[in-house]
């Protein structure tokens, strides 16, 4: 028996954003981080910090490149693959998909701008001052998608009416009960996630060519960076365990694995479950989940149980809450022991051990985000629209959609490979301190033929 329509639709789907999210993630945490170093690199006068800023705008490039194409392919996808979904619910999210789009050529005229017009300003500021409008696109990029996001788990700003959504409120639609707490987690984790990445580079680098003042300083930054961010990821999970409590209770559940509503509930991590529901290695912190959801630990926590067995999320999205809760834990205890050593002036962060686990910080910091969107969208299943449109219902039912399958799948990875040959011929023989010292000579060298001319 051959796969339905449905599955191929979520297949195609998953596939895409899975993909696009890498590149997101990067489109919105990169543009803050090269600010920060601007920034940081004109106060101090420090030209480590301004060259950081521009090789990462260099890659950054790249990477928006790649972005476009798996972002274009998404908002095809939604007219292709799930039609039924665009005719409910299309002139609701039209908005947020309009300014999404607006949001994206506000940050790309700006990104053009800024970075054709190194050293053309007498005042440096002015030229950083350009980043900020890349760094606010970015950020309104992720809010109007994720708006749609959260539409998606809390529909709101509109009347049912014959199976049509009508008096629309986009407004209302938009700045849903989801948006706050989806926004919140989605932008720190992507700015976490950029500064795991940039400190895995610094790391990599200082493994493989050994420290310079370069890399040193670039690793003291993100991980600084790192730091900050991984705190208010955390702070993000635990808004959005709250929100879930009260408005998605069965999304929760299912994720904790908590089948009858009672007072005083446990916290289960880790563990496994056979098909008889039954918990086997499981850690069990009294109270604990009641405390999560509610603050107060003798709060009453929704079971599974009390929800329809064809509403009921799968059960394996407490597999992926676990992990994606431990990676982002772990990122928040590497970032803050590397800077406890860097304060420690007797103790060498720069150890072998913990350059490595920086390294591989950064796929497990992409890898919690990816996550983190499959709890999401698993956990909010049978539903597509929660409480109005099944998955099922919104896909469509062309039997080509299998095609479609293989040949996004063969354009990620053309996609794939030319972003890393690119990268690698871009940066593989153009080291920081050889730049630097061109920057150097090619600035003498001006300087000595105004002083000729004169």
């Amino acid at each position: 028996m051959g796969i339905d329509t449905v599955v191929w639709s979520r297949l195609v789907t998953g596939l895409t954003l899975s993909f696009h999210m890498i590149f997101a993630t990067i489109g919105v945490a990169i543009p803050l981080m090269t600010s920060i170093a601007e920034w940081i690199g004109i106060r101090k006068k420090d030209q480590h910090y301004v060259l950081m800023a521009k090789r990462w705008t260099r890659g950054f490039i790249i990477s928006v490149a790649v972005g476009v194409v798996t972002g274009t392919a998404i908002s095809l996808q939604l007219a292709l693959v799930w039609p039924n979904f665009m005719q409910l619910a299309g002139n609701v999210i039209a908005l947020p998909l309009f300014m999404e789009v607006f949001a994206f050529f506000f940050e790309a005229i700006f990104l053009g701008i800024y970075l054709y017009t190194w050293d053309r300003f007498r005042n440096p500021y002015l030229h950083w001052l350009l980043s900020v409008p890349v760094v606010l696109g970015a950020a309104m990029s992720a809010f109007f998608i994720t708006s749609v996001n959260g539409f998606m788990n809390q529909p709101d700003g509109f009347k049912l009416e014959a199976g049509h959504f009508t008096a629309v409120y986009p407004l209302q639609a938009m700045f849903n009960e989801a948006t706050p707490s989806k926004v919140f987690h989605v932008l720190a984790s992507a700015y976490m996630t950029g500064a795991a990445l940039l400190a895995a580079i610094a790391a990599f680098s200082i493994l493989k060519k050994g420290a310079t003042v370069y890399t040193r300083k670039a690793l003291k930054l993100t991980m600084s960076i790192l730091l900050i961010f991984s705190f208010l990821t955390a702070l993000a999970g635990d808004t959005s365990a709250k929100f879930l409590a009260e408005h998605q209770p069965e999304k929760l559940a299912a994720a904790e694995w908590h089948f009858e509503t009672e007072k005083g509930a446990d916290l289960i991590l880790l563990g496994w479950m056979n098909a008889e529901r039954e918990i086997f290695g499981a850690l069990h912190i009294p109270r604990a989940l009641s405390f999560l959801a509610f603050g107060d630990f003798n709060a009453e926590v929704t079971g599974l149980n009390e929800f329809p067995a064809d509403e009921q999320p799968p059960l394996v999205v407490h597999y992926l809450f676990d992990f994606m809760v431990g990676i982002g834990f772990a990122l928040l205890a590497v970032s803050a022991i590397y800077i406890l050593l860097l304060l420690w002036k007797k103790r060498n962060e720069l150890n072998r051990w913990m350059l490595r686990v920086i390294v591989v910080g950064a796929p497990l910091a992409f890898l919690s985000v990816e996550l983190g969107w499959f709890y999401g969208e698993i956990g909010r299943q049978p539903w597509i629209i929660r409480g109005y449109m099944r998955v099922e219902e919104a896909a469509t039912t062309s039997p080509n959609i299998a095609i479609l399958f293989f040949v996004f799948l063969l354009l990620y990875i053309l996609l794939g490979t030319i972003c890393v040959f690119v990268l690698r011929r871009l940066f593989r023989n153009n080291p920081a301190e050889v730049e630097l010292e061109k920057a150097a000579k090619a600035k003498q060298n001006a300087t000595k033929e105004a002083g000729d001319l004169t």
